[in-house]
């Protein structure tokens, strides 16, 4: 039972790290919704000179380059870029257009005013079910020093068990009403922001990749507290039905051997009375038995 029992709080203990590792990367990056932004194209000038839009028709610039675009009414979506865009819980970073490298900006500031309540409550059950697991994994690293204790394993185990489910409810609950902020941030949040494609990025997978690991440690503590309480009640009562064994082994003993002792007791009354020479002489001794005074006179008339 000692070996299943630490298998089991191994496999737990595992789960439970992963789903703190998975949580915690998904918490601190950008990738949880990515996609495209249909944006115009700037002016070009000297410090943009792709992706950009030449007004003067006369060709002062260099037509070779694809990436420069002689504007006409008749093509109006060689206006556009596409750009590149990720967003997380903290902030959404776009591609610059104009330069190497990304522009982030504050996620809170994009939501419209109605669901910033919403992605502040998204934020702190994110932040309470980081800290609910490392608290569950610190229960869980406790109760395997403390395996050769039955007692305080289990108590061990049983709140391991219900901080990780905690856990596991406050990270889902986290994680849907971001999901309901970012859509509703899609359709109403600054129209230079919104995205034209967008689909759920690596981050967002491993968030719901934690809270199945999560989950699944619960389970699994569960599982270990409740077989463990089921094989403490049935050696238990396999001990006490032991002692009402050797007690009642014990009684018919005791039994026994005063009934021996009765038996033996009665046995030799019995013989006693019955022993023939005992009963001769009790039997004799009336018809024997005479007066002191009454020798002289049996005497005397013997002489006679």
């Amino acid at each position: 039972m000692k070996t299943t029992r630490k298998c089991r709080a191994l496999l737990a203990v595992g789960l439970n790290l992963v789903a703190l590792l998975f949580s915690t990367t998904a918490f601190i990056t950008t990738y949880w919704c990515e996609g495209t932004q249909k944006v115009p194209k700037p002016n070009c000038n000297k410090e943009a000179k792709s992706n950009c839009i030449n007004f003067n028709s006369n060709g002062t610039a260099n037509r070779s380059n694809s990436n420069l675009v002689q504007y006409s009414w008749d093509t109006g979506d060689d206006r556009f870029f596409f750009r590149y865009f990720h967003t997380g819980i903290w902030y959404s970073c776009e591609e610059n257009i104009n330069g190497v490298g990304e522009k982030c900006r504050n996620f809170i500031d994009l939501t419209p005013a109605s669901e910033r309540s919403v992605l502040w409550l998204a934020l702190i059950s994110e932040v309470l079910y980081i800290v609910l697991l490392v608290v569950g994994f610190s229960l869980m690293c406790l109760e395997l020093f403390h395996s050769s204790n039955m007692i305080d394993g289990l108590k061990l185990n049983a709140f391991a068990a219900v901080f990780t489910v905690l856990s596991g409810l406050l990270g889902m609950v986290a994680h849907v009403m971001y999901t309901q902020v970012f859509q509703v941030t899609v359709s109403l949040g600054p129209e230079e922001w919104r995205p034209h494609t967008w689909d759920y990025g690596w981050s967002f997978c491993l968030a719901w990749g934690s809270f199945t690991c999560c989950m699944a440690a619960s389970v699994t503590t569960l599982n270990s507290y409740t077989k463990t309480v089921i094989e403490f009640r049935h050696k238990r009562k396999l001990y006490e039905q032991s002692l009402r064994e050797e007690q009642m082994f014990i009684d018919r003993e005791a039994i026994n051997y005063f009934r021996e002792r009765s038996l033996q007791s009665i046995s030799s009354s019995v013989e006693v009375f019955a022993d023939p020479v005992t009963n001769t002489s009790k039997s004799r001794m009336p018809e024997t038995s005479m007066d002191l005074s009454e020798i002289p006179e049996i005497l005397g008339e013997d002489q006679c």
